[in-house]
């Protein structure tokens, strides 16, 4: 069974930048697309990013596209999440996770990280 396991989250000031990284051990992710969400308190969990399993299909969210990177590294096992520019809009409690395909739906990944917390101030 894949165990994904985020880092890199924290807290920063408006303006600056974080990598999150998802680790993946017991699998490999060589055939898995791979997404980002994110949960802000009271509020449902939103797509971020999505990557194909080659990493030659990306898609974002409107709020993140032009600021936030998604890329992967088949070799480590890893996907990444550059993010530039944060805003304190981008507060929340990011996940990683595994699915089939790139899409946008929480319900279309079957596994998940326990998430990383990233805290944007004013």
């Amino acid at each position: 069974q894949v165990q994904l396991v985020e880092s890199g989250g924290g807290l920063v000031q408006a303006g600056a930048s974080l990598r999150l990284s998802c680790a993946a051990s017991g699998g490999s992710l060589r055939t898995s697309a791979m997404g980002w969400f994110r949960q802000a308190p009271g509020k449902e969990r939103e797509f971020v990013a999505a990557i194909s399993w080659s990493g030659s299909l990306t898609d974002y969210a409107d709020s993140v596209k032009g600021r936030f990177t998604i890329s992967r590294d088949n070799a480590k096992n890893t996907v990444y999440l550059q993010m530039n520019s944060l805003k304190p809009g981008d507060t929340a409690v990011y996940y990683c996770a595994a699915g089939r395909s790139p899409f946008r739906a929480p319900s279309d990944y079957n596994y998940w990280g326990q998430g990383t917390q990233v805290t944007v101030s004013s």
